[in-house]
């Protein structure tokens, strides 16, 4: 099962829930789109023997420090990544969201910045924003769970 937040914005209450999914979901990989703010958050998602694939927001303001903490492993975005034969792209803005997804080389898109739930599907991609993992703005703390297996896509209030 893969998990897939957004815009945490160091919301620590919201982190300590989702930890709790990580622990109780068996999710075998993180993606996060972006708006950590601070490195904080990160003991909550990264976890020993769980992939994790991080792009930086436009709020990251310590990116230096967050790209350490992660051992590298949160990069600018767009970011292209390939897990079991499938193509996923992440990014924070949706800038390139419509050319990918015409382009029709991705299996998944994952990205944030919007705070806005998306979920659709193309003939061969998935498109999903998890909405804000922090619910600062909405007042709504969702995340995405997907089977990439069976591309099930389930959105989670938090």
């Amino acid at each position: 099962m893969w998990l897939i937040i957004s815009d945490t914005h160091d919301n620590m209450y919201k982190m300590k829930e989702i930890e709790k999914i990580i622990e109780r979901e068996n999710i075998t990989a993180v993606f996060h789109c972006g708006d950590f703010v601070a490195p904080f958050v990160l003991p909550y998602i990264l976890k020993e023997g769980i992939e994790f694939y991080g792009v930086f927001g436009n709020n990251d303001g310590e990116k230096l420090l967050l790209n350490e903490k992660s051992g590298k492993r949160i990069l600018p975005g767009p970011r292209e990544i390939k897990i079991d034969n499938y193509n996923i792209l992440m990014m924070h803005e949706p800038y390139s969201l419509n050319a990918a997804e015409k382009s029709g080389l991705y299996d998944f898109i994952f990205f944030g910045h919007t705070h806005e739930i998306v979920h659709r599907k193309t003939e061969k991609t998935i498109i999903v924003n998890p909405g804000e993992s922090s619910g600062w703005l909405t007042n709504r703390a969702t995340i995405a769970l997907i089977d990439p297996h069976d591309k099930e896509v389930n959105i989670m209030e938090i």
